[in-house]
């Protein structure tokens, strides 16, 4: 009850409507020119703490971008409060085309679910510059819960308390699980969170929290030394690495489809040329086959695009969040 009067009211925050957040990204609309850029280290914030799939994308793209942009690229982690921390340390950085901030679609979902508390308006605040990568979402357990499927696990949440890890509260694993749990099965699972998902993923490896909500960079690993299960994938098909592990649609949620793009954004006004010269940067990066390789261990899928189609992704993306948070709210919540 107490978990469910938390999420509650952590929903009823929500004050920032679709049409607030118009993404008219000023960042592109009132750029200068910087034709030295860049002169000096570039630093790639990550609002997660190491380990986690958007550090793990965050490292790839900084080694390769160090080689084609000449200067040194380094991953700094600043995680905590649902990647609002990081980000809003971005926000606050200089327009200078030296820090960005590397994160997941908590970038729009935190300020849908929190109102003005988290602190930042995607729209005014950031410029967007790429969206090298997305991966699919995966619900795993802890190899001694006795469940290998959804219907096993919810049947498991019916009889007994669970628990379940995230990335942090308002993340989107947390959006959904919750939403699969509350409101699909009526089940009371608690929700612990961790200020990343590589920290969430350890803790249901360690049995210290047992089911895991997160994307499924670094899950392959644990899964082949059976230490987890992943009883869900929200891939439309089965992913190689983890051929036994089924996808939520053909166990009967056609309808979760949350993947969890990794995204590159930078403080507003920051130069369009600068901005221009990341974007064409990390696109051939994506595109060599040094980083191919390693996003692709990973279970990432490669995005890329340019500047334009990059505001068109996250806007479509902030619409299906915009949805999905209202639909949770309309819904009266689990006992």
């Amino acid at each position: 009850m107490f978990a469910a009067k938390i999420i509650k009211n952590r929903f009823s925050l929500t004050c920032l409507s679709l049409a607030a957040l118009s993404l008219t990204w000023s960042g592109v609309a009132q750029a200068q020119s910087s034709s030295d850029f860049p002169n000096k280290p570039i630093r790639l914030v990550v609002a997660f703490a190491p380990g986690g799939s958007t550090d793990i994308a965050a490292r790839i793209l900084a080694q390769s971008l160090t080689g084609i942009l000449k200067v040194p690229v380094f991953v700094e982690n600043k995680p905590g409060a649902g990647a609002s921390i990081g980000t809003q340390y971005v926000a606050n950085a200089a327009p200078d085309g030296y820090t960005y901030l590397v994160t997941s679609p908590s970038f729009i979902v935190n300020p849908l679910t929190m109102g003005a508390t988290a602190g930042y308006a995607p729209d005014k605040d950031f410029a967007p510059v790429s969206i090298p990568a997305t991966q699919p979402m995966a619900v795993v357990v802890n190899e001694k819960i006795p469940a290998k499927n959804l219907n096993e696990l919810k049947d498991l949440s019916l009889k007994k308390d669970l628990s379940y890890a995230t990335a942090g509260n308002g993340t989107p694993p947390n959006l959904t699980c919750d939403n699969l749990f509350r409101q699909y099965w009526k089940a009371d699972v608690t929700h612990i969170p961790y200020k990343g998902s590589g920290p969430a993923l350890i803790a249901s490896v360690s049995g210290e929290t047992p089911i895991f909500c997160g994307a499924v960079a670094g899950v392959s690993q644990f899964v082949k030394q059976g230490k987890v299960k992943v009883v869900a994938v929200s891939s439309d098909k089965r992913l190689p690495s983890m051929p036994d592990s089924p996808t939520f649609a053909e166990q009967g949620y056609p309808e979760i489809k949350d993947d969890l793009w990794v995204g590159v954004f930078a403080p507003a006004k920051t130069p369009k040329e600068t901005l221009l010269k990341m974007n064409q940067a990390i696109s051939q990066a994506i595109t060599s086959k040094d980083v191919l390789e390693k996003l692709d261990q990973n279970d990432f899928i490669t995005v890329g695009g340019t500047l334009e189609q990059t505001v068109e992704n996250v806007q479509k993306d902030l619409a299906r969040w915009d949805k999905t948070v209202k639909a949770i709210k309309a819904q009266p919540q689990a006992k």
